[in-house]
């Protein structure tokens, strides 16, 4: 197969969809890897670095589109790379489709195959194509949260550990799954005064009992949810339903209840956000105010660390993008339901049903599209 993998082009994402170590494995595996070039600058990878895994490095992305079998990314496909997909091309990256109804008509419209690495599945019923991303941007959520309230940038100017004689800021994270618990470490780890709400009892009570203390836990009713951020400095969106839109959990209103300077940090920025007042930005311009909150609302935060990223990436997706690669995407899917979960679109039909609850689109089973392509 011919694997090609372009630059990025999303506002200030410099990671990059292959790590030279994943073109290695794939040219082993006796296939062809097209690079565009300068596509691994932003995470530290030269085009020298491609060349001795034995891939090969071109001059544009429409060469790249023109020649590879299968398009390998980090993010969703933005316009002018979505009228470059064809029929039966296969794409692999994240898609995001439930906020996104411009790029779900554009990929149904395109014919290719595309799998999307934020709802493929493991047999724990994890997401082991979103877990690494959703590790990096939890452990960065109070890093940026920190910036965004100190004074200068409109914040409270509140210092997240305190000192001597001073509170520490008031943190609260809104879901307990890996994007949470990261968050929670780290503004733990910061001195922070931290409180993580959810809604499973077990989830919470295996948080109690594994972090010993280093945080707090409360329920997530909607009363609790309220008092506790009412008395937040910061507040970090950590919800995911996976492959869905993200429930809105503050609503506008729910802000004149806030601390004046308070931060609100939406890590599910790329399923549309969980705050009603949620819009997405960029790491140019990543905070905005509204009604005296700021919000910071980055949509790709680990693209702010791609080295780190970018390998963390490449790790997770390497097995499933050779097993694409080897066997082909019905045979890869037919063989394993974790990726066949990963497929939202094939040959102009929708294939995942929370996005097509989300635009009002008719889905199909994908069980049925891998055997009628069988």
């Amino acid at each position: 197969m011919k694997i090609g993998c372009p630059k990025e082009i999303k506002p200030q994402e410099f990671r990059v969809g292959m790590t030279p170590n994943a073109a290695r494995e794939a040219v082993a595996n006796g296939h062809d890897v097209i690079i565009e070039t300068k596509a691994g600058a932003g995470a530290g990878f030269e085009d020298a670095d491609y060349i001795d895994a034995g891939a090969r490095i071109v001059d544009t992305a429409e060469e790249v589109f023109a020649t590879a079998d299968m398009i390998v990314k980090v993010k969703e496909p933005q316009a002018v790379e979505r009228k470059m997909l064809r029929e039966s091309q296969l794409l692999f990256t994240y898609l995001h489709l439930a906020p996104d109804p411009d790029q779900t008509h554009d990929l149904l419209a395109s014919g290719a195959t595309c799998i999307a690495y934020e709802t493929v599945t493991d047999r724990n019923g994890g997401l082991p194509l979103l877990a690494p991303m959703s590790e990096v941007a939890g452990k960065l959520a109070p890093q940026v949260g920190a910036w965004t309230l100190q004074k200068a940038n409109g914040g409270r100017g509140v210092l997240m550990g305190g000192v001597p004689g001073v509170n520490p800021a008031r943190v609260v994270v809104i879901g307990g799954g890996v994007v949470g618990t990261h968050a929670a470490r780290v503004a733990a780890g910061m001195g922070a005064d931290v409180t993580v709400l959810d809604m499973s009892l077990p989830r919470l009570r295996y948080l109690d009992d594994t972090m010993r203390g280093e945080f707090k836990t409360s329920y997530a009713s909607k009363g609790n949810t309220a008092e506790l951020v009412a008395q937040a400095d910061m507040v970090i969106g950590a919800v995911l339903v996976p492959g869905a839109a993200a429930p809105k959990l503050i609503s506008r209103a729910q802000l004149s209840t806030m601390k004046p300077g308070a931060a609100l940090v939406d890590v599910a920025i790329d399923q549309g956000g969980c705050f009603e007042t949620s819009r997405a930005t960029t790491h140019a311009d990543p905070i905005y105010e509204v009604d005296g909150i700021m919000h910071y609302c980055v949509a790709n935060m680990p693209g702010a660390v791609a080295r780190t990223s970018t390998i963390a990436l490449g790790n997770a997706t390497m097995p499933f993008m050779l097993a694409l690669a080897n066997k082909g995407w019905k045979q890869a899917c037919a063989d394993d339901v974790h990726l066949l979960n990963g497929l939202n679109v094939h040959a102009g039909k929708l294939t995942y049903y929370a996005v097509g609850e989300a635009l009002g689109i008719d889905v199909v089973s994908p069980q049925l599209v891998v055997k009628q392509a069988a």
